[in-house]
């Protein structure tokens, strides 16, 4: 049985958050930050569990546990240092999580796009899952750009 793999965000989806930020740090410190999965729970508060089964690459699943939602993704595309698309199922909610990392003269522009949808999304209420998303995806990037930041300016 084959499966459509998405290579982006769900666009007809009732709820799509996109934000981005720039870190002032160099690419191989902010990717490898991002892809290291199992140490999430270290710079990520809300993010208690996190599990990568083989090396994060196409195919590969992870689990992690956050805000009580345990969470199975898998890595749909990769294109090292430049873009990640992941997703999957949480409960009732489809969720497909984009990540673009682009060098700039500034630093590091991390973007990221989320879809949600499915039954959840639609017993909930677009308006308030989108605020849900938007606030998790704004504290995700906060976070990554505090840490990164911070190990930069930490080196010697």
């Amino acid at each position: 049985m084959h499966q459509n793999i998405p290579n982006e965000i769900d666009h007809g989806a009732p709820v799509i958050a996109d934000h981005e930020v720039t870190i002032a740090a160099p690419l191989p410190l902010v990717w490898q930050l991002h892809v290291d999965v199992e140490a999430w729970p270290t710079w990520q508060r809300d993010i208690t569990e996190a599990t990568l089964e083989s090396a994060f690459a196409p195919g590969v699943s992870f689990h992690w546990l956050t805000y009580g939602m345990e969470i199975t993704s898998t890595i749909y595309a990769l294109e090292p240092a430049r873009r990640i698309v992941w997703g999957g199922a949480a409960g009732d909610i489809v969720g497909i999580h984009e990540w673009l990392f682009r060098e700039t003269p500034g630093g590091v522009v991390v973007r990221t796009r989320e879809s949600f949808a499915g039954p959840a999304v639609e017993a909930a209420g677009a308006g308030q899952m989108q605020a849900l998303l938007d606030r998790s995806l704004i504290d995700w990037l906060a976070r990554l750009k505090t840490t990164a930041e911070a190990r930069h300016s930490a080196r010697p």
